[in-house]
């Protein structure tokens, strides 16, 4: 299959329309769960009248703050199935959507720093083989022999005991999926509507009808929000409130290096994870900013943290230079699980809280999400996904395996 290089992109990959006056259905958000959900309403269910309102430019929020991990080893069933659909459909991406994503599962591991996370870590396995999930558990010799840069050494400040490995993890390239996606959806006759900001959603007797925006009003007989940390500013505007605590969330790039590191690395204990860019630059992930922020920059303090961690487990690292620094806004619930399903406003559906697992879910999201605006019901895989959960308790509590942000 021949893919569109980056260097053969025509002048413009898809139109840039002004709003018309009415869709059957908005989705408020061009990252990557919007940008997929539309490609799927028009392309499993044949719903082509819509709109993807950005209100900055298209892909320019988380999608492209992130750090580009894609991997399906979540705890339990409900995200390792989820997690597991969107793994299925990233590694036929490329041909379907006729683009290198420049998808690479290189795998991914999972340190152990304590006899805790080991025995956290062999669970999260056995977990994983009885949901049909690839994964091993490695030893110490086993990860320095899989990754040959990671400091196994016994006299480290948090030794390696050991690591969970799938090997069908890896990384691929934000913008590329994000120009993919919106070629896609574009040439099925999506609209995508950029420098378009949301300043209100209309409500009649119960239902929605459209949105209000900074370009005039747009009436919808849907309305499908996909807007990560700022849903629940779009909440508040349909009247009811979503229990998501929005925080910075810091990441950063090195200088370009010569091919070293052959996977990615993930720690909990040390609060870091890294992997090597396609062109060579190191991207290295830290943890969430404590306090509850909309800005794109986080406190120094975390990244001075993180190159400590990142010392500890590469001492290879310590001459390397960063080239700059990010923040992205993550959207996290009581759970670290993901709301993905209907409101109590009907005809407005819902898709947030993904924390730091959004980029890897991004087909899965959008094509369950397709499917629940679609027919007014959630899919299977995201049945359990629903807001109220957080009033019946049936929580999907994956605080442990959501990664070092949560």
């Amino acid at each position: 299959m021949a893919y569109a290089a980056p260097s053969e992109h025509p002048d413009s990959l898809w139109r840039n329309p002004d709003p018309r006056p009415t869709y059957d259905v908005v989705i408020v958000g061009a990252g990557g769960h919007g940008l997929a959900t539309a490609y799927y309403l028009a392309k499993n269910h044949g719903i082509t009248n819509v709109a993807v309102l950005e209100r900055g430019w298209l892909a320019g929020g988380n999608m492209a703050r992130n750090t580009a991990i894609i991997r399906s080893n979540y705890l339990w069933d409900e995200s390792a199935a989820l997690y597991d659909h969107a793994l299925d459909l990233w590694e036929d991406l490329p041909a379907e959507l006729d683009y290198d994503i420049l998808f690479s599962q290189r795998g991914v591991l999972n340190l152990a720093h304590s006899l805790q996370d080991v025995r956290d870590s062999v669970r999260r396995v056995e977990a994983n083989r009885l949901q049909g999930v690839d994964a091993e558990w490695l030893t110490p010799d086993e990860v320095r022999e899989f990754c040959p840069i990671v400091n196994v050494s016994q006299e480290a400040r948090y030794p390696v005991l050991g690591a969970t490995l799938q090997r069908r993890a890896g990384i691929a390239k934000h913008d590329h999926v994000a120009w993919a996606y919106a070629r896609a959806a574009d040439a099925l006759g999506v609209d995508l509507i950029q420098n378009c900001e949301v300043t209100g959603i209309t409500v009649s007797g119960g239902r929605v009808t459209g949105v209000e925006t900074d370009r005039g009003p747009i009436a919808a007989g849907r309305v499908a929000l996909a807007a990560a940390g700022h849903s629940t500013l779009l909440a508040e505007m349909a009247g009811f409130r979503l229990p998501i605590q929005s925080h910075p969330l810091q990441a950063l790039v090195s200088e370009l290096l010569e091919p070293v590191h052959p996977c990615v690395v993930m720690s909990n204990a040390v609060h870091v994870y890294v992997s090597q860019a396609h062109k060579g630059e190191l991207v290295m992930g830290a943890g969430v900013d404590q306090y509850n922020s909309y800005g794109q920059r986080g406190g120094f303090h975390v990244i001075q943290q993180q190159m400590a961690a990142a010392l500890e487990l590469f001492p290879l690292f310590a001459r390397a230079r960063v080239l700059r620094t990010w923040g992205g806004v993550v959207d996290v619930s009581p759970d670290a699980s993901p709301i993905v399903g209907l409101t109590p406003v009907d005809g407005l559906y819902l898709n947030c809280g993904w924390g730091t697992g959004g980029f890897k879910a991004t087909p899965g999201a959008g094509w369950v999400y397709a499917h629940t605006i679609a027919h007014d019901r959630p899919h299977p895989l995201n049945e359990a996904y629903t807001l109220e959960r957080f009033t019946t308790g049936a929580l999907i509590d994956e605080h442990g395996a959501a990664a070092v942000a949560h």
